[in-house]
């Protein structure tokens, strides 16, 4: 697909604050035609940023759908997050950055429209009960959840490629998995209706801006994308809804 409103972000200095595969070209597919994007309720949404890194998901959240946006992150730090949303002409009204565990997030219950989870669900959303019991509950009755999840065209573990191998460990592939496993573990939800899920058109190209850059994260993931390991992964977006 063409990433019209992720071009707008194809700055070195926000380009540096990536923490994987290119985060705004996943958000922006992930919501392309999305329910909260073609938003008729005619109100200000307010939305969580579940794992949000360094925030350039939550500024794209804030500054091209005019979501309240909440940053939620383990790793990163409010105070850097907050200089860098006012740097990009972003108030405190717009955008709150917040140091917050998944699985204890101190938020009111049914207090988000949405929650938007851009290449982190794998790391918290692999036990079958995380979301009835720690995500939902924050959530809007009708409200949505979107995902988009690193994930692997075929679940492989028992015999995994050398491609792969190049890269990361097993233990580390073990947070990357197919459709089926998503979709057997979601469908365990009482709490909300599966929408979609399907593997997403975004894969070479957001890990390749990824592997552009220089830190050694980036560095160390060249190996398995230069000797092919793509073919065995993809990106997999799943939405959905909270009963009603």
């Amino acid at each position: 697909m063409k990433y019209i409103l992720s071009e707008k972000y194809n700055k070195k200095e926000l380009m540096e604050k990536q923490m994987g595969p290119n985060p705004i070209k996943l958000e922006e597919e992930l919501l392309k035609n999305s329910e909260i994007t073609d938003n008729k309720i005619g109100k200000k949404l307010t939305v969580l940023d579940l794992g949000s890194g360094m925030g350039v998901t939550s500024v794209f959240l804030a500054k091209e759908f005019n979501f309240k946006v909440y940053a939620a992150d383990l790793w990163s730090e409010p105070e850097e997050n907050k200089k860098f949303f006012k740097s990009m002409g972003l108030t405190s009204e717009q955008i709150i950055p917040v140091k917050a565990d998944a699985l204890n997030l101190p938020f009111e219950k049914e207090f988000f429209d949405a929650v938007v989870c851009v290449d982190s669900y794998n790391y918290f959303g692999r036990d079958e009960k995380f979301l009835d019991e720690k995500l939902l509950p924050f959530v809007k009755n009708g409200g949505y959840i979107y995902i988009a999840v690193s994930g692997m065209k075929k679940d492989c573990h028992s015999n995994l490629p050398k491609e792969l191998l190049l890269s990361w460990t097993p233990e580390q592939m073990e947070y990357m998995h197919d459709i089926k496993y998503w979709s057997d573990i979601i469908s365990k939800s009482e709490d909300c209706e599966i929408i979609n899920i399907s593997e997403m058109q975004s894969n070479e190209e957001v890990w390749n801006d990824w592997i552009k850059q220089e830190n050694e994260y980036a560095v160390g993931d060249r190996k398995s994308v230069e000797a092919g390991g793509l073919k065995y992964l993809n990106f997999i977006k799943i939405v959905l809804r909270k009963n009603k």
